[in-house]
């Protein structure tokens, strides 16, 4: 259980499991909104061969609160069919970290907002977009508490020198996103 901003109402969690490219992404959420995407930790990036293609998802979809079923649809089309993520609304989140002021929360936002499918952008880029041009490590932190993981792109934040960074899903799943979106741009705009 959660307790909500206002702390009147309880949340009632659920769970569900999507399989994907690059292994099981838990998600979990209430009927407001989505509070968290897991990713899986990978020790090898995934072949064509290993990953399923598309997604599938794990749980008793009929009793799924709605914003669990549209993180798993956009999730699915980010992975199998991503120029439709453009025409899907993202779900809503729950979770107290984007509810309350904050930095963080305007980092993640300015990220979400701003920052495309494809493109990325820099640790002190961002600062200076969420309005704090001296704050580059805070966005650092601001990325490693993201709990909306690949929906809110913090694998799209890299260094100044062009370096790729840390991931909180590690850098091999970092690389794998990265160069996923680099594909399917390409994809696009042939």
């Amino acid at each position: 259980m959660m307790t909500s901003k206002e702390g009147s109402s309880q949340c009632q969690v659920k769970h569900a499991v999507l399989l994907s490219p690059v292994g099981k992404l838990e998600i979990s959420g209430c009927e407001k909104g989505i509070h968290e995407v897991k990713l899986p930790k990978l020790s090898v990036l995934p072949n064509g061969t290993e990953a399923p293609v598309c997604c599938e998802l794990r749980g008793n979809v009929t009793s799924m609160p709605e914003p669990l079923q549209q993180c798993a649809a956009w999730l699915s089309a980010y992975f199998c069919e991503p120029s439709r993520t453009k025409q899907l609304p993202l779900p809503p989140f729950h979770h107290p970290m984007l509810l309350q002021d904050s930095f963080t929360k305007e980092v993640l936002w300015t990220l979400l907002r701003e920052v495309k499918f494809g493109e990325a952008i820099s640790y002190q880029q961002l600062a200076e977009r969420a309005g704090n041009s001296r704050a580059a490590r805070a966005v650092g932190g601001a990325m490693r508490n993201n709990p909306i993981a690949i929906i809110i792109p913090c694998h799209r934040v890299i260094c100044s020198s062009g370096q790729i960074g840390n991931y909180g899903g590690g850098i091999l799943m970092k690389e794998w996103l990265l160069s996923h979106e680099k594909l399917q741009k390409e994809k696009l705009s042939d």
